[in-house]
């Protein structure tokens, strides 16, 4: 009986350890795409989705390119190079008006999920928590902290540090936004790290191609 036992634990932890590998490997995808992407943009008529990955798109240049800009390294079991990240092009009638994309970031009690509602140029329109596991979350999900990362843009959050968790630019409107909880910064600094990569990423795949087609 001991060894069935023990045998039995083990197995549970081996699912249990491939079950959340396997998941941090996928991409962070809308639970439900054609009612968020309506809440998002009231307007919309329709969208378009995009699959991409870093290792099609540019491999492990690419890596090292998005890591230099983040000044970060990527994490491991949620960052690999084949993990798939999708983009929701949204359109009023023919008129394409906005992104929809996010990110799976390691917080303190498992991944966040990341999205984002962004203009064509990639300024913030919306912002929320698809997933948080935190006892805080409530804090996290209030409306004023959310809506105060309306209007950024990538050129926000180049001055924030992800190893430091400092905004290096005291005029930067990133730092006047403050962690909603006083028990640690853990999920906030996770939260400001997995925007700023969300917005790398964006950068990298859709604006310099716009750009490079204009």
């Amino acid at each position: 009986m001991r060894h069935l036992t023990t045998l039995c634990i083990a197995v549970v932890i081996l699912v249990s350890i491939g079950a959340a590998d396997s998941w941090a490997a996928v991409g962070c995808t809308l639970n439900d795409p054609d009612r968020d992407t309506r809440r998002l943009f009231p307007e919309s008529t329709g969208y378009k989705t995009h699959f991409i990955t870093i290792l099609e798109k540019g491999g492990g240049q690419l890596v090292r390119k998005i890591e230099e800009r983040l000044g970060d390294s990527f994490e491991p079991v949620y960052e690999t190079i084949d993990v798939p990240y999708a983009y929701y092009q949204i359109f009023k009638d023919k008129e394409h008006i906005g992104w929809v994309f996010g990110v799976n970031q390691k917080g303190e009690y498992g991944a966040l999920q990341l999205i984002l509602a962004t203009d064509l140029k990639g300024k913030i329109l919306n912002f929320h928590y698809q997933r948080i596991s935190s006892p805080d979350a409530k804090r996290f999900r209030d409306k004023g902290f959310l809506e105060s990362f309306k209007g950024l843009t990538l050129n926000d959050f180049l001055n924030y540090d992800p190893k430091t968790g400092k905004v290096n630019d005291p005029a930067s409107p990133l730092s006047r936004i403050k962690n909603p909880i006083e028990r640690n910064d853990i999920d906030f600094r996770a939260t400001l790290r997995g925007l700023k990569k969300n917005l790398v990423q964006f950068n990298e795949f859709w604006i310099k191609k716009a750009m490079s087609n204009e």
